[in-house]
């Protein structure tokens, strides 16, 4: 029979003949065979599995094999034996050549010995005759001796690196047959470690669409056998982890497959947190093994249907932020960003290639290097993702566009690189700023808490706020916190920004450098020292403390008076040859002419004057003749004093005047200080009113401890107030807000008794009434709460502790009408003087018999900024301030309506500032930062309201107002669409600066990292119980820098 069909198969019958006569020969396997016969007919068919030329006498082989097999199992048990299956693993099959199978022509059941180390080689049609023979004897005892002899051979192939078709195919044997999978801890431990291995090796040459789909499966039949394994033996799944980061983490030149991608897929995502910690802090993986494990597993990403691949990708980059190894993050992010890039371009992989894309961008702050090396190429994947019309096209558009715009405002200032971008992405929707910055804020390095214990304290930082600190330079907590709120300051910070500074070294040029570092750097506090040498004034004294309002107006004279000097230079060319005397005399002569030119022509105004600068028109009336006298003079911040009581009452003139006729039973005053531009206090401050001692709401006196160190004040504000029931009772209960002070500041003031004015149309001294109006608002007003006043039995400047309710919004009145009378314009120094000389009373009293004035046009202001002072006397104390971003449009003022507004009525008002039940609540809840030095966190509006009741020695001190509805160069410019955040771009020098600088802090951190980590594998770190520095409190100005100031005793410390 097995000569017939040995003839038949390999005749030239049609097809259909063969097939019935092949048919004839299954049916004959039901009758009765001798044991040779069953042999050959054994011997034959599978001759014609292994080795058949076509598809035809390979499925005959089957047939026939099956059919003689079932009918007569005893034969095929005695034909099938464990040496057979030993020799085809070997050597045997259609790979081992016709002479390996002619034991197979006879029923010899000794064949001879195959030779060893051809499992590589095997042909996968070995291991399909191997399975069809285990099937045929799954019920018979012999299997079992297969089943074992399987198990060893599986481990020796695995170890023989099978290609893909091959290890696919034992897979396939072993998930049918998992009796051959091999047994115990060990050897299933083996083959795991053996399998991930061979998969490394796997490789495919062909492109074409049918073949790689055919490795996909094949690759995907591989791991589903290791997942299986991993689930029945979980012992075997951690060591194969290592295995598999030991293949990838090789530096050798051997490229492992991407193959190794369809593992991830199997690993539980509950182990991301255990396995990447241990693998961040194994002291024995080198950076260059870590690096390496990276750039592979982001080669990963290519794997197509592989899940969770981009999952363990992001959960290693930020493991290694975490244990701050940023080396290896920058390296790897400039390697393979644009690799990452170009999957997008796949829409198979394009999801996960977008998650890792979006993080490796967003974390990668400190430079925009590696954004840059993609931005070339985003154009044309927008445009080749909105032709090809998938159904995920719009989401995946939608995403890359919000990423784009991200990177965009973080790294403005690259109008030509960006321009195409923005075309290419105008139809689709653009995040709002807010969600922009949690989005970096929540993506930095620096925001991944670290694994590591920390031996120093660390002060939340720009990770959580975005926003930077200013580290504490030894009692310069005044300019720290006067620079959070000029930074703040949005319009200005965005022109200061703007200016084209290069090759200048002068002031601006320094705070330019400061605000670009406090916008882009990546540390949580930054030392301004460069600044602080630059703009401190000549007679502070270095770690001594000082009045952060002095500091203030000094800072914005010098830069005003340094660029009007730079534009002297600029409009004229100095001869070269020209000596220093004579440079200094030229300058000298042009600054004179500009002097004199700005009485009669408006000169353009420097930019301290177009954001800080207003004028106050002062108007005297003399009470006898009527005439009146103008003068006009600019300030850039109003000092407000604290108004006696009477003023809350409203108390009739009569009352006033009575009282004050008795010089022993008033309040008495010091008139307003002239700002004559003298040594120790810069010009352009308007100071004017009244200056009490440390009186509070209840009518009593408070003292403030005495201090031999105390600071002689030239031009002292004098206050004495007799504390009798006259007084008492005229004390209000409400507490004054800043709309009282001004009102008190604004209110008409009549000159009589030692304080006549000298009228020069009656050539004498006569009662007059003095007006002050504001007849040119600033872009910010500041306004100084003269809290401090001189006492001279003490021979100290005390503290005034009264709280002052803080309006977020005011409406300042202002009188646009010019005087047609002489009028002193234009001239920044400019002086306010009165015609008294400080030694007469000015006492402020309602207007008896001056005209009505009419009202004036109420400018609203929003408050940016508060400057709070913490203590209870100027030789002591913290500064720190409250501030947020204001921008130049109307949307600050959120839903108030003119009920809700806090106006300035003119001449006088009852209104009093408003509390949180005034305010809406949209508005209440706008984020604010507390800037405390090298401490910054988010805070409320209330907690800047109930500052001073919550802790009595902190007061607001110095108030920064902006101006709504406001149209300036900045909203124009940023309208464009060229300043992506509305920040301006950077100069390259400066931007060079910053990654510099921002390059060494990774690099600092990572290195105080490792410094850690070597510490802590040795000795526990000790830890202090109140912190770094127990004798910092977080009200102090310490080096650890502050914290709110409230409640601890300052006294002793001189921290400003």
């Amino acid at each position: 029979m097995e000569k017939i069909l040995e003839g038949l198969v390999s005749s030239s019958y049609p097809l259909s003949v063969k097939r019935m006569i092949v048919k004839r020969v299954v049916e004959s396997a039901e009758s009765p065979l001798s044991g040779p016969q069953c042999q050959a007919m054994f011997a034959l068919s599978s001759r014609l599995i292994l080795q058949g030329p076509d598809q035809f006498q390979r499925q005959v082989g089957r047939q026939v094999l099956e059919a003689y097999a079932r009918h007569h199992r005893d034969d095929f048990e005695a034909f099938f034996t464990r040496d057979l299956v030993l020799a085809l693993l070997h050597g045997g099959g259609g790979g081992g050549g016709p002479a390996s199978l002619l034991f197979l022509t006879a029923p010899s059941p000794s064949p001879p010995p195959p030779p060893p180390g051809l499992g590589s080689n095997l042909d996968p049609s070995v291991l399909d005759y191997v399975q069809t023979g285990l099937r045929l004897l799954i019920s018979c005892p012999a299997v079992l001796e297969l089943f074992a002899l399987l198990q060893r051979e599986a481990l020796r192939l695995v170890s023989e690196r099978p290609p893909a078709p091959l290890c696919a195919r034992l897979c396939q044997l072993l998930s049918d047959f998992p009796q051959c999978l091999p047994r115990g801890r060990k050897l299933a431990l083996a083959f795991c470690q053996q399998l991930v291995r061979s998969i490394a090796h796997f490789q495919t040459q062909s492109t074409r669409e049918a073949a790689l789909r055919l490795y996909v499966s094949q690759v995907t039949q591989v791991s589903n056998l290791l997942r299986g394994i991993w689930k029945a033996e979980p012992d075997t799944l951690l060591p194969s982890l290592q295995e598999l980061f030991a293949i990838i983490s090789s530096t050798d030149t051997s490229e492992p497959s991407v193959a190794l991608a369809s593992l991830v897929q199997h690993i539980p995502l509950q182990m991301i947190t255990v396995l990447i910690g241990s693998l961040t802090t194994d002291p024995n993986v080198k950076d260059a093994s870590m690096t390496q494990a990276l750039c592979r597993m982001i080669d990963w990403l290519s794997w197509p249907l592989a899940q969770h691949v981009e999952t363990w990708v992001i959960a290693l980059l930020k493991g290694l932020a975490a244990v701050q190894k940023f080396t290896i993050l920058i390296d790897v992010t400039l390697l393979k960003i644009e690799l990452v890039f170009n999957r997008l371009w796949f829409p198979l992989v394009r999801p996960g290639a977008l998650a890792v894309l979006s993080h490796m961008l967003l974390s990668f702050q400190h430079s925009p290097e590696a954004f840059h090396l993609i931005v070339p190429h985003v154009v044309k994947l927008v445009i080749s993702v909105k032709s090809n019309g998938l159904p995920t096209s719009t989401a995946f558009l939608e995403q890359l566009s919000e990423l784009m715009h991200c990177m965009m405002y973080h790294y403005s200032g690259f109008p030509e690189l960006y321009e195409p971008i923005l075309e290419a992405i105008k139809e689709l929707s653009k995040p709002n700023e807010e969600k922009i910055k949690i989005i970096l804020n929540q993506s930095a390095w620096t925001s991944q808490s670290s694994s590591l214990q920390s031996c120093l304290s660390r002060f939340s930082g720009k990770s959580e706020t975005g926003k930077t600190g200013l580290i504490n330079l030894g009692n310069t907590c005044y300019m720290n916190s006067v620079i959070q709120a000029l930074f703040m300051a949005t319009d200005f910070r965005r022109h200061v920004l703007s200016l084209n500074l290069n090759g200048c070294n002068s002031l601006m040029r320094k705070l330019q450098h400061l605000f670009a570092f406090l916008a882009h750097t990546q540390r949580d506090a930054y030392a301004p020292r460069l600044f602080f040498e630059a703009s401190r004034p000549p007679w502070f004294t270095s770690r001594s403390q000082q009045d952060c309002s002095e500091y203030l107006r000094f800072l914005l004279d010098r830069l005003h008076e340094e660029e009007r000097t730079l534009k002297v230079l600029s409009s004229s060319k100095l001869p070269e040859e020209m000596n220093e005397g004579s440079l200094v005399q030229e300058v000298a002569n042009k600054s004179q002419m500009l002097i004199k030119q700005s009485c009669s022509v408006k000169e353009e105004r420097t930019l301290i004057e177009k954001m800080f600068r207003g004028k106050l028109q002062t108007s005297i009336c003399c009470l006898n003749c009527k005439s009146t006298s103008h003068k006009e003079e600019a300030f850039t911040d109003l000092s407000l004093a604290f108004c006696p009581p009477v003023f809350f009452k409203n108390v009739s003139p009569p009352t006033v005047e009575h009282s004050s006729d008795e010089k022993d039973d008033s309040m008495e005053q010091v008139s307003a200080r002239a700002l004559s531009p003298v040594t120790e206090m810069p010009s352009g401050v308007v100071t004017v009113g009244d200056s009490c001692e440390m009186v509070t709401n209840d009518g009593t006196l408070k003292d403030a401890p005495s201090d031999s160190n105390s600071e002689t004040v030239s031009d002292p504000f004098i206050c004495k107030t007799e504390a009798g029931d006259n007084l008492k009772k005229h004390i209000s209960e409400v507490t004054p807000s800043v709309t009282d002070l001004l009102n008190y500041f604004l209110a008409p003031e009549v000159l009589k008794g030692d304080n006549k004015y000298f009228c020069e149309k009656c050539a004498s001294l006569q009662n007059a009434e003095k007006i002050m109006q504001i007849v040119e608002e600033p872009e910010y007003l500041i306004l100084t709460l003269l809290r401090f006043s001189y006492d001279p039995k003490c021979h100290i400047r005390r503290k005034i502790l009264d709280n002052v309710s803080l309006p977020l919004v005011l409406e300042l009145p202002v009188n646009r009408t010019l005087s047609s009378l002489s009028t002193l314009s234009g001239i920044w120094s400019m002086s306010v003087e009165f015609s008294d000389t400080g030694e007469n009373l000015a006492k402020k009293l309602k207007p008896s018999g001056a005209e009505e004035v009419s009202c004036p046009q109420l400018i609203p202001y929003v408050l940016s900024s508060v400057v709070v002072h913490s203590g209870i006397s100027s030789e002591s104390g913290h500064y720190y301030s409250y501030a947020r971003n204001v921008a130049n449009s109307g949307s600050s003022l959120g839903s108030f309506d003119q009920s809700q507004t806090l106006a300035l009525a003119y001449p006088q008002s009852n209104l009093t500032a408003a509390t949180e039940k005034d305010l809406d609540e949209n508005e209440v809840s706008k984020e604010w930062f507390l800037f405390n030095d090298s401490r910054v966190t988010f805070t409320s509006f209330q907690s800047v309201q109930k500052i001073t009741s919550r802790f009595p020695k902190d007061t607001a001190y110095v108030l920064v107002y902006k101006k709504q509805n406001s149209a300036g160069t900045i909203s124009a410019k940023s309208a464009s669409g060229l300043w992506i955040n509305g920040d301006p771009p950077l100069q390259k020098e400066l931007m060079d600066a910053i990654t510099k600088d921002n390059k060494l802090y990774l690099q600092e951190q990572e290195l105080s990292a490792r410094t850690q980590a070597l510490e802590a594998s040795a000795a526990s770190c000790s830890f202090r119980p109140n912190g770094f520095d127990d004798n910092d409190p977080p009200g102090s100005c310490g080096p650890t820098g502050g914290g709110g100031g409230g409640g601890f005793s300052t006294v002793g410390r001189l921290v400003f």
